[in-house]
């Protein structure tokens, strides 16, 4: 495969260091109870959304002033809306959900920090602010949404891979 229809080393070095700081904090979210008996989950969960908001807004910015290899011919057009849909659906949650998170902690008493080496300011939010509340209810469901989007985009990747035999998955590989 030529490098013009793979995407770039900076794209692909994004994808997949923001992937598995997802994935980590998805666990980490969904498990924090069970997992703070054993590991400062929160404080953790809360450094790593606030490094995937910071990568995602480069990436974002990145990937509007860097075209993207095209698709191959063979995808059907509906593919590619599907495709260029969910992508834009995850840069959205990559952006919205750890957002969501830091104004929530911005409300709380606790000092915000990035894994312990610094404070991250807080936003100028109470308690009982709309914007708080609506973080709040948003952040699990955005959560949700985002593990959905992800076996959707995971499982795209797959069929493109094993049962297609096309290059889409290769074009994002290391």
């Amino acid at each position: 495969m030529t490098d013009s229809v793979r995407y770039n080393g900076t794209a692909r070095l994004l994808h997949w260091t923001i992937a598995v700081l997802i994935i980590v904090n998805l666990i980490l979210g969904i498990g924090h109870d069970p997992l703070g008996e054993i590991l400062p989950a929160m404080p953790i969960h809360k450094s790593i959304g606030l490094t995937v908001l910071a990568l995602s807004l480069f990436r974002l910015v990145w990937r509007l002033t860097h075209t993207p290899p095209p698709l191959p011919v063979s995808v059907a057009g509906w593919e590619k809306g599907a495709a260029h849909a969910m992508h834009w659906l995850l840069y959205a949650l990559m952006i919205l959900l750890p957002l969501s998170g830091w104004i929530m902690s911005s409300a709380g008493t606790r000092p915000l920090q990035w894994f312990w080496l610094f404070d991250v300011p807080k936003f100028d939010v109470a308690k009982g602010d709309a914007i708080v509340g609506l973080s709040g209810g948003g952040h699990g469901l955005m959560g949700y949404a985002m593990i959905a989007l992800l076996i959707g985009h995971i499982g795209a990747a797959l069929r493109h891979h094993f049962l297609l035999k096309d290059d889409v998955l290769r074009r994002m590989l290391p």
